[in-house]
């Protein structure tokens, strides 16, 4: 073993401190970065979402395929209260227990999807009996006094209903998961409302004319008052929101004490620049605007997520960003399955990432196109494949928790992209063979892919001047960032693998390999940068 090969094994393995294989899973935070903690180390989610009905035993087992092609690690399933608690008081765990043990059969984690009070904003998968009584489980009401088709934040008896059964569930998972199957919770799904940024019913009113809580104004730095005299035009939806978000609290304190998953909101976007519309948006959810909000109301939520169906290149780097905080790790844990959408993979990892998941993976026939894609054909599946299978081989979780990372996927306009850390500038650059300068061979064909939403890596700094980044179709090229010292250089560029979390050199790239940037296409593999000066 080489001094170097030594010195990143020991990077790796020490610096995250070892926990006991029974600890239940946690977000760990150091230096503004995040791990999700799994068997006492850091493990990266690299995941596929079920569609929405495909919480029953018939379908699940069309999903382990689909998860095996994509080489995912982790499912993420509903749990749906109609099927938890059909008869009020009466509980059904048998779908949550077939989900446990197909899950241990094909050595995947579970990221568990309370579909309560909402999904999606709507009520679509409460039991009957919340259905049908609006009376004890009051729907909001518009300014005009209509019923909306969404469940009140405000409605006690709903609360209470919909925190018992989710606290029977998180009981059945303390009592029959033992070995923490489960890694991860959500409590509802996209909470919030379209087209009504608020409740209008006389006793959400009444709270809307009263003081904004001291809780939120000193979280936010803000005088105290009413809503509308402290938040103005956005008064209606951070009322919604801070409403919206308590209600969640109420379910994560009480889940947590029964056993403490980490836990976790996510949330349907908007545009991500500018002034958002209440009217265009799910009001009361947690946006990228909004997070603020949400840690004051619900401390007990570990971070918020953003829902990407979103193709626009500027957009999805806009919300990554607006998610990626000292005191918010970065998850996406939903995200089209369209072949474009992979490339946004690199990006997100680059930010720091604990997981990323396409939605509907499974062969249950149902495509969500244009959201997704139109077919879950190879070459769409093979997208997500080959970045997963090439993670799934390296300790990323560990590196990327431990050192600098950065990430870059193609945009739109295809044009290069590049970052400096440390002494070092690192550039992506997209569309290119992998020889030579376009502008060498100017009658040449284009690559198929110049032309295609495809292309990423993700760099990890692990020393002064060594460098781990894998991706595909991408040029990354090594230089020295300006006014730095001269003489800077590439010294070696090895291809590798890992062992038990040793980096092992499986051959060192030169002469054509190297002199026109260093260059993946369509298998991504592990390459170790190591950056000199010359005298």
């Amino acid at each position: 073993m080489t001094l170097t090969r030594t010195l990143i094994a020991a990077s790796l393995l020490l610096a995250t401190p070892a926990l006991a294989q029974g600890d239940t899973p946690h977000i760990a935070t150091k230096a503004g970065r995040h791990a999700l903690i799994v068997d006492g180390a850091p493990f990266l989610i690299l995941g596929g979402q079920v569609n929405n009905s495909s919480n029953y035993a018939a379908p699940l087992a069309k999903v382990w395929p689909v998860l095996d092609r994509i080489g995912a690690n982790t499912v993420e399933a509903p749990i749906a209260w109609e099927q938890l608690e059909p008869q009020e008081g009466k509980f059904d765990f048998s779908f949550v227990q077939t989900l446990l043990d197909e899950a241990r059969k094909h050595d995947k984690r579970i990221v568990l999807l309370w579909f309560g009070a909402w999904k999606n904003t709507g009520l679509s998968y409460t039991p009957d009996w919340v259905k049908l009584d609006n009376r004890r489980f009051p729907r909001m009401k518009t300014k005009d006094g209509q019923d909306h088709g969404v469940l009140s934040p405000h409605g006690a008896a709903t609360l209470a209903a919909d925190k018992r059964a989710y606290l029977a569930l998180m009981t059945y998972i303390r009592d029959h998961d033992a070995q923490n199957t489960v890694i991860l919770v959500q409590p509802e799904n996209e909470v919030g409302s379209y087209k009504n940024p608020r409740d209008y019913s006389p006793a959400a009113q009444k709270l809307f004319d009263g003081p904004v809580p001291a809780t939120l104004t000193k979280a936010l730095q803000k005088p105290g008052g009413t809503w509308t005299t402290v938040f103005g035009d956005t008064a209606d939806r951070a009322f919604n929101t801070w409403h919206t978000a308590r209600y969640i609290e109420a379910l994560a304190s009480a889940g947590k004490a029964i056993k403490p998953l980490p836990m976790y909101v996510n949330a349907a976007l908007g545009d991500p620049f500018g002034k958002p519309d209440p009217q265009a948006l799910s009001s009361g959810g947690p946006q990228g605007d909004v997070i603020d909000i949400w840690k004051a109301a619900a401390p007990s939520i570990d971070f918020a997520a953003p829902d990407i169906y979103d193709r626009a290149s500027r957009n999805v780097f806009k919300h990554l960003d607006l998610y990626t905080r000292p005191d918010n790790a970065l998850m996406v844990p939903e995200i089209g399955n369209a072949a474009e959408y992979a490339r946004y993979f690199w990006a997100a990892l680059g930010r720091g990432a604990i997981g990323f998941a396409p939605f509907g993976m499974d062969d249950t026939g149902y495509y969500n196109y244009p959201l997704g894609a139109k077919r879950l054909d190879d070459a769409t599946l093979d997208a997500f494949a080959q970045k997963y299978r090439a993670l799934a081989s390296a300790p990323w979780a560990k590196i990327a928790f431990d050192h600098p990372v950065w990430g870059a996927a193609k945009p739109d306009d295809g044009a290069p992209v590049s970052t400096t850390m440390g002494d070092w500038t690192i550039t992506a650059s997209f569309g290119q063979w992998q020889f030579g300068q376009r502008n060498w061979f100017p009658k040449a064909d284009l690559p198929a892919w110049a032309t295609e939403p495809t292309g990423g890596a993700v760099v990890a700094q692990v020393s002064a001047n060594e460098f781990l980044f894998t991706g595909d179709h991408v040029r990354l090229n090594f230089a020295a960032s300006q006014g730095s010292a001269p003489g800077g250089m590439i010294v070696k560029v090895e291809e590798g693998h890992f062992d038990k979390d040793v980096w092992i050199m499986d051959r060192i790239w030169n002469g054509d390999q190297t002199d026109y940037g260093l260059n993946l296409i369509d298998q991504p593999v592990w390459i170790k940068v190591t950056m000199g000066r010359y005298r």
